[in-house]
Parts: structure tokens; sequence; C-alpha cells
């Protein structure tokens, strides 16, 4: 168990190129590490996750691998089982963790068709690499290719967006509401305000207007007043001057017939003639 617990940190600490232990704190003899598919295969991009099942008789006896991940490669069985020699006659127990899974990364780089453990991956590997390459990036892209979590946070911001949005549009809408309420209760005084000063203005144009007829229809009938007693006194003293008395009464002027000598004067004249 020392060994064993020396090989996990080390494995946790520095993992080789390509490799990440994932500790589990269940079962330490269930060694679970995910695998970078190599550029340059039909397994680039692609996350392989699997397993190996250590012994009792550990490191005296090899591992078990297994992938947990679907891979169609000649040397991995449709169950997940690994084929490779370190695991079998050539294992060692100066072998460690990091070891072991270094091989297995490579498996993925050079497969060995001649042991395979898929004979449909191994017969195509044979007969037609591109088909098989073909096939292999296939099953990488369904089954071993990362979901991203980019997608899934901005599901999460595009649900929660509505709620802000919704309720800055009712507080917008009940504001502009509110605004236009109040430019409407605040509207009717600057109308009355205006209405009133245009009445004032009315007022006096109108009393200008009508004190200036009242003066020119003082000079003609006049109403009862100082002003105009002294117009019709004026227009009276033009009248005799050509022989008719004007007599203001009220609004109406009646005319009186002049003096008697006058008129016989105008009589005799006739006469003459």
């Amino acid at each position: 168990m020392m060994i064993l617990a020396r090989q996990l940190k080390q494995l946790a600490n520095n993992a080789p190129e390509g490799i990440r232990y994932v500790p589990s704190d269940d079962n330490i003899t269930d060694v679970r590490c995910e695998i970078d598919g190599p550029v340059g295969t039909p397994y680039e991009g692609g996350v392989f996750k699997m397993k190996l099942i250590l012994t009792s008789d550990f490191p005296n006896a090899p591992p078990k691998g297994f992938f947990t991940t679907k891979i169609f490669h000649p040397n991995i069985a449709p169950s997940g089982d690994i084929c490779v020699n370190t695991l079998k006659k050539d294992w060692k127990p100066e072998h460690t963790l990091s070891h072991v899974l270094q091989v297995i990364r490579c498996l993925l780089i050079v497969p060995f068709p001649e042991s395979s453990l898929n004979d449909d991956a191994g017969k195509l590997f044979m007969e037609s690499y591109d088909e098989y390459a073909r096939k292999a990036r296939l099953m990488t892209s369904i089954h071993a290719m990362p979901k991203t979590t980019i997608s899934s946070s901005t599901t999460t911001t595009s649900t929660s967006a509505p709620g802000p949005l919704s309720s800055s549009t009712s507080t917008l809408s009940l504001s502009s509401s509110s605004s236009s309420s109040s430019s409407s209760s605040s509207s009717p005084p600057l109308q009355s305000d205006s209405s009133t000063e245009q009445a004032s203005v009315e007022n006096s144009i109108n009393d200008e207007s009508g004190n200036k007829l009242g003066k020119a229809s003082a000079t003609v009938s006049g109403p009862t007043s100082s002003t105009s007693s002294s117009n019709c006194s004026s227009s009276s003293s033009s009248s005799k001057e050509n022989g008719t008395t004007e007599t203001v009464t009220g609004k109406k002027a009646a005319f009186a017939p002049a003096d008697k000598d006058g008129g016989a004067a105008k009589k005799k004249s006739l006469k003459r003639l």
C-alpha cells in the first residue's frame, strides 16, 4: 500500500503529457484517468476516460486496463478491455502507473492490428487505413468530444436575463406613464394662464377701442357726460353760426327754426326777386 500511495501522489503531482489523474476517495485501487487524443491521429480532440484496476498483488501482478469511453481501435475491445503487452507478458514490478498510462496513450498513436481485440477495427486498419481513420474520427466526435460549458452558461444567462429586463421595462413604462400623467395634470394651469392673459389683453384692447368708439360717438350723439356736453356745446355754437340751433336731448338731436327777424329779412329779399 505504501508503494501504491507513493505512485498515486506522483501521478497527481506530475502526470505524463496528455494524461490527467482523477482522484477518488471511494477506492484507491480503482485508478481513474483521462487521456487526450494524440495530435495527428483519428482521436485528436477527444478526451477518453479509462481506469486501471489494481489487484491485491500489485505491483507484483499487472493492473487491468479498461476504456470507459467508447473508442474504435484494434487493440481495445468494444467492452473497453485493453490489450497491450506491458499489461501481460512484458509486465515488471518496476513499472509504475505513470509508465503504464504512457504506454496506453502511445497505443492510440501506433496500434498493433496483429493482436487485435476489435476484429473489425484491425481488419479495416490493414485493408484501408483511410476508412479506418474515418470511422475512428466519427466515433471520437460522437463519444469523446468534451462538452463545452460556454453554451450552458450562455443558456443560464439568457434564461435569467428576462427578469431584470422585464422589471426595467415595467419601470420605464411606469415612469413614462407617470411623467405623461404629470404633464397632463400640469398642462391645464398653463392653458388657463395663457387664456387669462389673452382675455386680459383682449379686455384692454376692447377698453381702448371702446374708449375711442365712445369718444367718437360722443362727438355725434354722446352720452350724458362732461366730455359730451363740451362737444355738444361746440357743435351747438357752430350750428348757431349757420342760423340753426342744435338741441341735444339724450342721444337724439332736434333742430329748431331760427329767430323771426332773420325769417322776415329772408322774406323781403324773396319779394324783391
